[in-house]
């Protein structure tokens, strides 16, 4: 996680990438959406097949840490060093709170690419529809339905990617003290 935005940011190489990668996928932080996001879907009985108790959850948490892994390697690290973009999230820190925001989750869709400049964020998009396709292979029979849980959790992934924006760009600040202060007025 950057803590600034970087303007002229080195990009990564295809090994930082999936390095970064690997982090996300092991954070506690990465761990919480999933547990949250299976909590929910408990609460609302999606996925009738996994069932309820403990195993339901169970089930239900590790189909969803199963899309997150896909969609972190495919979108974060594989994607972005075919498509030569940078899968990193590059704090605002300054404006409104709104304008904050709406950067924040227009990063689910545009990033920077390898050479600086703003681009569709292909390597997200496509890499959670491809999440959302292998998930196929693992939900409950009765909705594996094809292109509908596949353009569902690809949605999900998508909408995380916004998520996990706006926490960076609103609380891990506050959960980081020691983090270099954004002063745009220093290079």
């Amino acid at each position: 996680m950057l803590f600034r935005s970087i303007p002229n940011a080195v990009p990564l190489t295809a090994k930082q990438k999936f390095k970064l990668a690997g982090k996300t996928v092991v954070d506690p932080f990465t761990f919480l959406f999933v547990a949250g996001g299976a909590g929910i879907q408990q609460a609302q009985n999606h996925f009738e097949g996994y069932g309820q108790g403990i195993e339901g959850y169970a089930k239900r948490f590790g189909a969803g840490y199963a899309d997150t892994v896909a969609g972190t390697f495919i979108g974060g690290a594989i994607l972005p060093s075919i498509f030569k973009q940078d899968p990193r999230y590059f704090y605002k820190g300054t404006g409104t709170k709104t304008s904050r925001s709406l950067y924040a989750i227009a990063n689910a869709f545009v990033c920077k690419g390898d050479n600086g400049r703003w681009q569709v964020n292909y390597s997200n998009i496509v890499g959670n529809l491809a999440a959302g396709g292998i998930s196929n292979l693992y939900y409950p029979a009765q909705d594996r339905d094809g292109a509908q849980l596949t353009l569902e959790n690809g949605a999900i992934g998508i909408g995380t990617t916004a998520v996990a924006n706006l926490f960076q760009e609103f609380v891990i600040r506050k959960l980081t003290p020691k983090a270099p202060k954004n002063d745009p007025t220093k290079p």
